[in-house]
């Protein structure tokens, strides 16, 4: 990160009376609205309520480590022509770089049986069918890919309507493909079901599905074709860390005019005469804006952003206080003083289902009691996959566990302070924790006695550092009616005030990025998708 930069938004700046746009939370949909905005002239301001920019791009150091608090790897950085690659590029100007993880970037554990994801799609096919090999198998197996295809094709439309006025949007909708409402109708279990019989090959192809949060029973079939058609390509781990996303992004909007705030939370979104006017800080500072952009979430808008005589604007403000959450998670982050290739760490990720090849029954159980066997279990090696950590951090080494977890677990601490929340807490962290030290152990056993530091984030942390209501990481669920909500789209009711981030589009890095071009978009009225390809190719 250049001095410049630092100085630009460590050190707070003076703020102007009145911005074009004022963009809240920073993650990486408000990030990629604002860089997008500032490309066109505009004087943009995110106001970042944590003490550390970027949302769940951002990181965080303890003892001489560093982790990443929600990008693990993402796809489809290696296609020269991928969209999300071109918008990368774009609002990066080509300066954030992805390190490949490899021909294996995922690895199934069902069982104590190992399942390789290979890199690229004819090796994936082939990859599975070895695993696989009758002809059943081999049949449901092209059935599945040509499935995720067919939904990557239909997707446009679904993209297309998020940016169309309602009027014109109605006017189209006997023109628009249906191909994409019919898959989203239908959740993965059910797709799943209808191409094979064969449970343990289902189970293969669903294990990807705590990449959106939601078992195959209850997630719409298309976020679980979006994720795994994302990653067939393999996956990338950003060189530097995932906080080079900001890093890379920010001088965007910084260059333009504009100012990134940390330690700078919204109060209210200032509305007059039914239109956004500005915001109003904690601490009651109102600063003045054209357009109010909110990437702090459909509900924490709704319910914490927005006065009650604003709220009855939105005409379906019951409906989406209804949708359900994403589940909360644990994460438990690990440091060794043996460096990667000491310890034979690999890049790939593990994907550990200990209870076999029913991953509903597994969430199930856990859920309703914690102390029976995790449904999954996935292990990232950050460092591995860094090509550049050990310049930052020589001699160390360092890894991710995360499983599900209940906020309900959780919530008698919700009210103290973090790092001081008890004994009672502590033991049970500590006794979540033991338990899955094990799981990594059964898969990297020279990793036993080695540990030299851990520590456990729980459903409250993240409520605490990213603002969650219910410490949830992918925002809104999955499951098929999420998907016939119209209202889930850049544009609201009021006048200049716009939603941006996962809860518009869909989860992960992919959705959060695509959300940010959406919303910019809108707001200028004009289609930055084409504008930026075509600018890619010139």
């Amino acid at each position: 990160m250049s001095n410049k930069l630092f100085q630009s938004y460590k050190q707070r700046p003076v703020i102007a009376d009145h911005y074009d746009a004022i963009c809240i939370g920073s993650g990486l949909g408000s990030l990629t609205t604002a860089s997008l905005l500032a490309r066109k002239g505009k004087k943009v301001l995110v106001c970042e309520k944590h003490t550390t920019p970027g949302g769940f791009t951002h990181v965080f150091t303890r003892n001489d480590y560093e982790w990443d608090v929600g990008l693990h790897y993402v796809g489809d950085m290696d296609r020269k022509g991928s969209l999300l690659r071109v918008v990368f590029e774009h609002i990066t100007d080509k300066n954030l770089k992805w390190a490949d993880m490899g021909e294996v970037y995922d690895r199934v554990v069902i069982n104590g049986k190992i399942f390789n994801y290979t890199k690229g799609l004819q090796a994936w096919k082939a990859q599975l069918k070895a695993y696989f090999p009758t002809e059943n198998d081999a049949r449901a197996i092209d059935k599945y890919v040509e499935l995720l295809f067919a939904v990557n094709k239909s997707s446009k439309d679904f993209y297309v309507k998020k940016v169309m006025p309602d009027f014109i949007r109605k006017i189209s909708a006997p023109f628009l493909n249906k191909e994409y409402e019919k898959y989203a109708r239908q959740t993965t279990k059910e797709v799943l079901d209808a191409i094979s019989d064969n449970e343990e090959l289902k189970a293969v192809l669903s294990a990807q599905f705590g990449d959106y949060g939601m078992p195959p029973s209850e997630s719409s079939f298309v976020i679980h074709a979006a994720v795994a058609l994302h990653y067939m390509n393999g996956g990338f781990y950003p060189v530097g860390g995932s906080e080079e996303i900001f890093n890379t992004i920010a001088p965007s909007i910084i260059n333009a005019g504009g100012a990134i705030l940390i330690g700078a939370g919204v109060k209210e979104i200032l509305v007059e005469a039914g239109v956004a006017k500005g915001v109003i800080m904690q601490d009651g500072k109102i600063i003045k804006c054209d357009v109010v952009v909110s990437g702090a979430g459909i509900h924490i808008t709704l319910q914490q952003l927005l006065s009650e005589s604003n709220r009855t604007k939105f005409k379906f403000w019951d409906d989406a206080m209804q949708l359900a959450p994403s589940y909360g998670h644990l994460s438990l982050y690990i440091g060794l003083k043996h460096t990667a290739e000491e310890m034979q760490l690999p890049k790939a990720n593990y994907w550990i289902y200990p209870n076999g090849n029913d991953h509903d029954k597994a969430i199930k159980d856990y859920l309703e009691d914690y102390t029976k066997e995790f449904p999954v279990v996935y292990i990232s090696f950050p460092s591995a996959k860094n090509p550049v950590f050990l310049d930052k951090y020589p001699g160390r080494a360092t890894i991710e566990i995360i499983t599900v977890a209940k906020y309900d677990w959780f919530k008698k601490w919700e009210n103290t302070r973090w790092k001081k929340r008890g004994e009672e807490y502590d033991a049970l962290k500590e006794e979540f924790t033991q338990r899955l030290l094990e799981h990594l152990y059964q898969q990297e056993p020279q990793l036993r006695g080695k540990i030299d530091f851990y520590e456990l984030s729980t459903p409250i942390t993240t409520k605490h550092f990213c603002n969650y209501i219910n410490g949830e990481i992918y925002g809104l669920d999955h499951p098929p009616a999420r998907f016939a909500k119209d209202y889930l789209k850049p544009q609201t009711p009021i006048k200049n005030l716009f939603f941006t981030g996962q809860d518009i589009v869909t989860v992960g890095i992919g959705g959060a990025l695509m959300s940010g071009v959406l919303t910019a978009s809108a707001i200028t009225k004009s289609n930055l998708i084409n504008e930026i390809v075509k600018q890619a190719k010139e």
